[in-house]
């Protein structure tokens, strides 16, 4: 087993511009070795990519974090605010998150203005729109992405440890994407990815504290 003070951190994203915000930010900090996976599009190849990277090398021991752009779905939220997920919700069932309130409580102080959300994230393998986005909040889920189920899901298949899902909106009821990068609500969603590494490495040194 890894020492734990060297216990890695694989942050997994699906897109080349979720890896871009994320490598773009404060990297200073992290308490382990870090990698950044970028798993391509869909539950399948972010299954695929999570295994494979586990299943070997300096990354089999690591406490896993899927990130990246969701969208939000319930009313009143906006582009820029963060999902810290509870639970991920996909095809091949549910998955605990750990540590969420540490999450929660690290990303506010980083991104003071920023909403936080908390509750369970779903997953899908299309983009939603319309109505499908109000069938998924009558489940209780407050966001929908492609990736996280099936990251979380794989990475626990791969060996105990903990897994976290935090995205940020980039699409919701009342601000529909239109295109990522050419929307004022994209913008402001790649701004605030670029700065949650730090509230990542706060839930991953709290991983190494003595338990009581």
């Amino acid at each position: 087993m890894t020492e734990p003070d060297s216990t890695p951190l694989l942050i997994a994203c699906a897109l080349g511009i979720e890896r871009l915000a994320l490598r773009g930010g404060d990297r200073s900090g992290a308490p382990g070795p870090v990698t950044f996976l970028r798993t391509g599009m869909g539950p399948e190849a972010a299954a695929y990519a999570v295994t494979r990277t586990l299943g070997d090398g300096p990354a089999r021991d690591a406490a896993v974090i899927a990130s990246g752009f969701c969208a939000g779905l319930s009313p009143g939220m906006h582009p820029g605010d963060l999902i810290v997920a509870d639970e991920t919700r996909g095809v091949r069932g549910v998955t605990p998150c750990v540590g969420t309130d540490v999450l929660a409580e690290a990303l506010a102080a980083a991104l003071p203005g920023r909403t936080v959300h908390t509750g369970p994230l779903t997953g899908s393998d299309h983009v939603v729109r319309g109505q499908e986005r109000a069938q998924l909040r009558a489940t209780g889920a407050i966001a929908v992405d492609m990736e996280s189920a099936a990251t979380l899901w794989s990475a626990v298949g791969a060996g105990p440890r903990p897994v976290a899902a935090v995205r940020v909106v980039v699409d919701a009821p009342e601000h529909e994407l239109v295109r990522m990068g050419t929307v004022r609500g994209g913008i402001s969603a790649f701004r605030v990815l670029r700065a949650v590494l730090p509230a990542f490495y706060e839930w991953h040194r709290s991983l190494l504290l003595p338990r009581r």
